[in-house]
């Protein structure tokens, strides 16, 4: 059984940066696709990044050119760095799992507002 755990969220001003980490548990881990979708309040939850479990990375339109997938397999961790923050950017922000079925952490709050 999976298990995603995110950290890093935060208040951070317009145009600083922060970075999330998501620790997953289980056999699959190693050869899954993860990554992290957003939801602000009143709209979709929408992609933001993904990555294979080669490095192949794939970004949302929003914030290509700003933010960063990674991941140290030798963790189970994958890492989201996010720079130039914009007010936009607000949301409650979820890892995901993908090997058959998609599994979601709990979330974190990111919300940047000066």
């Amino acid at each position: 059984q999976v298990q995603l755990v995110e950290s890093g969220g935060g208040l951070v001003p317009p145009g600083g940066s922060l970075t999330l980490s998501c620790a997953a548990s289980g056999d699959i881990v190693s050869i899954a696709t993860m990554g992290w979708h957003r939801q602000a309040p009143g709209k979709q939850r929408e992609l933001v990044a993904l990555i294979s479990s080669g490095g192949n990375t794939r970004y949302g339109d929003p914030v290509k050119g700003r933010f960063t997938i990674s991941r140290d397999k030798a963790k189970s961790t994958v890492y989201l760095q996010m720079n130039n923050l914009k007010p936009e950017d607000t949301a409650v922000y979820y890892c995901n799992l993908d090997h058959q079925i998609r599994t979601w952490g709990q979330g974190t709050q990111v919300t940047v507002s000066s």
